[in-house]
């Protein structure tokens, strides 16, 4: 059965060929049975694999499938090879999965849309490109698959390009990604330079064999390969791209949100753990980023009108959660809330297409409400997917993965109190943003009338991550709730286990409760400021320091201004002041003697035989002449 495991990244690609090719020229329904078809394929082997593997698993817990030697330059010979271990099993089969939902609703909802096989293409480039990723037995095609998903990010995130506003949001997620990949790419030649492989098995045992723990080679590497994670995980300080990212269709959303993209860069941090254990202060300075980010994030959430870019700022901050686990060494935790997040996220995102459509395209919650009789699938979808968000206790998927991860930051060597804190701190801001927009949304007055409703495509998913969303959670539960440890025990094969150490009077039953208090502060909060005395709310947001705030936050921080002044503008007055330089001189003078000698040569065609002939004639005199010469 592994023998089979190449077809897992094949199948997309090969649909994206025939969908990108053959695609334009067929029906709708072609189009639709091969885009959605292919990844239900997909799917499905990834299922079959993840039996096989539980019921009999390889030898040595791994298995290793080379296709072909790549480059063979001297030292240098990485190959075309996957690498299936239970880490890249558990990615390999949530990305195939939730991916395959995502396509089934996007059949229906991307109906009426010009491209519809252009859009299946680049969506089934985005499955094999982050397959590729997960399963590559080395960090040469993990790159490969890395800046796949970041051409398929640009491409569908300014899918609708006729919009001057989509193609500079997609230019945004392709250039700010790129400083985050450069930091990759540099770390990648300092780890071969070093350690003179980039198989990930073979550079992480190196690795420990050669460099002692807190070594600077050791560190240097580690911060690099952070800050390429950084990018694709839009944490701070480049977390700007994916708010506007929004601008794709709804269906992109839920792709790079849930399942792909930007839970590459916890992959790689998880699948490089080694490398990370080796460099303390780049473990740590994970932490203090999925820390801070979490916060900003779940600030920004707070005052934000568009229902996507809510979700958005919600994706930064859950994906500083899984950061903040993987830096106080709780990978196992990380991939846990990777998984129900993956679950969660698509659904929110598919039930707010849901909305979208049914109101003319509209995105602005403060235009909506009293929906959810007319849109109960939207209504459930994100009652279920923001409960299992904010962690509703013991009932969502949500509750048991962030609150492991709290559990960890506390007891964890590498934890802290103020980290607790922070994670604490985050469960209040995420239910109280996700429970704004769904009283928002859903109750109170209505404010438009439902012009569309949805078919079984769109609600089959939303229905089945719904399902997901509760259950997804009840694979690993804490000791007071039965101590079921399937999902990290079977994780423990391929990640350490975390280990506890600095409890000091907390204990993992009062953190989880600390948090469900926390989190019902939250849902009181949004109660009563949406939705029973809006006044407060609006009081509050028409003060000066309300409005101050509001605008801080509302403008991620100040973070796209600070970057235009840093580095945008500088950049465009340079090239103004520079751009009569001695350089351009130099080519202009290139091009003026090419015009030269065209005119030149112009002449020569006067249509005149006699002049042929005798140019001809004194040619080949001058050519016999040089010969002789020489």
């Amino acid at each position: 059965m592994f023998k089979l495991l190449f077809l897992v990244p094949a199948i997309p690609f090969a649909s994206f060929l025939w969908l990108a090719t053959v695609g334009p020229r067929t029906s709708r329904r072609a189009v639709a049975i091969v885009g959605v078809g292919s990844i239900a394929a997909c799917a499905l082997l990834s299922l079959l694999l993840t039996g096989s593997y539980l019921v009999s698993p390889p030898l040595g817990g791994a298995y290793t499938q080379v296709l072909w030697t790549w480059i063979a330059a001297g030292g240098f010979t990485p190959q075309i090879g996957l690498y299936l271990d239970v880490l890249s099993l558990v990615m390999m089969l949530v990305v195939s999965f939730v991916s395959f939902v995502i396509h089934l609703y996007s059949a229906e909802f991307m109906l009426g849309e010009e491209g519809y096989s252009r859009f299946f293409a680049y969506m089934n480039l985005f499955v094999a490109s982050m397959i590729t990723l997960v399963l590559a037995n080395n960090l040469l095609l993990l790159y490969l698959g890395w800046e796949g998903v970041g051409l398929c990010s640009y491409l569908l995130i300014g899918f609708w390009y006729q919009d001057s506003v989509n193609g500079a949001a997609a230019q945004k997620a392709f250039i700010v990604t790129r400083v985050g990949d450069t930091a990759f790419a540099i770390g990648l030649f300092l780890l071969f330079t070093h350690l003179g492989t980039l198989d990930i098995q073979e550079l992480m045992r190196r690795a420990s064999e050669q460099w002692s723990t807190g070594s600077s080679l050791a560190i240097t590497a580690a911060a690099l390969l952070l800050g390429g994670a950084v990018g694709k995980s839009a944490q701070l300080p480049l977390q700007t791209w994916l708010p506007d990212a929004m601008a794709g269709p709804t269906p992109t959303s839920a792709l790079i949100h849930a399942a792909t993209m930007v839970t590459a860069g916890v992959y790689l941090i998880a699948r490089t753990h080694v490398q990370f254990s080796l460099a303390p202060p780049a473990q740590f300075a994970v932490a203090v980023v999925g820390a801070a980010t979490l916060l900003l994030a779940g600030c920004s959430s707070l005052v934000q009108r568009d229902i996507k870019r809510i979700l958005a700022y919600s994706t930064i901050s859950q994906i500083g959660y899984m950061f903040l686990a993987l830096g106080v060494g709780a990978w196992s935790a990380a991939i846990f809330h990777l998984m129900t997040h993956a679950f969660f996220k698509a659904l929110l995102f598919l039930a707010a297409g849901v909305v979208i459509q049914a109101l003319h395209h509209e995105h602005d919650i403060f235009k909506m409400g009293g929906l959810r009789r007319d849109l109960p699938y939207g209504f459930w979808g994100f009652v279920i997917g923001g409960s299992a968000l904010a962690g509703l206790p013991l009932i969502t998927a949500g509750f048991y993965s962030k609150d492991l991860i709290l559990w960890h930051t506390w007891s964890s060597p590498q934890g802290s109190i103020a980290l607790w804190i922070a994670g604490m701190i985050g469960v209040f801001l995420t239910s109280l943003y996700i429970y704004r927009l769904i009283f928002l949304v859903f109750y109170g007055d209505k404010k438009m009338e439902v012009s569309h409703r949805s078919h079984w495509r769109i609600k089959l998913p939303v229905v089945a991550l719904c399902f997901l969303s509760i259950v997804g959670g009840f694979v690993n539960m804490p000791r007071a709730l039965g101590n079921v440890t399937a999902f990290t025990d079977l994780l423990h094969a391929s990640l350490p286990e975390a280990l506890e150490a600095n409890k000091a009077g907390m204990t993992e039953g009062l953190s989880e409760g600390l948090a469900a208090i926390s989190f019902g502060c939250g849902l009181i909060a949004a109660y009563v400021l949406f939705l029973r005395r809006r006044s407060i709310a609006n009081a509050l947001g028409a003060s000066s320091a309300g409005r101050a705030i509001h605008r801080f936050w509302f403008a991620d921080w100040g973070m796209d201004w600070i970057y235009d002044r840093a580095f945008v503008r500088p950049v465009i007055w340079f090239s103004t002041i520079d751009r009569n330089d001695f350089i351009d001189a130099f080519y202009d003078g290139v091009a003026g003697l090419t015009e030269l000698s065209w005119r030149a040569l112009r002449a020569t065609e006067s249509g005149r035989v006699r002049w042929y002939a005798a140019w001809i004639t004194a040619g080949t005199v001058i050519f016999v002449a040089i010969a002789l010469w020489i």
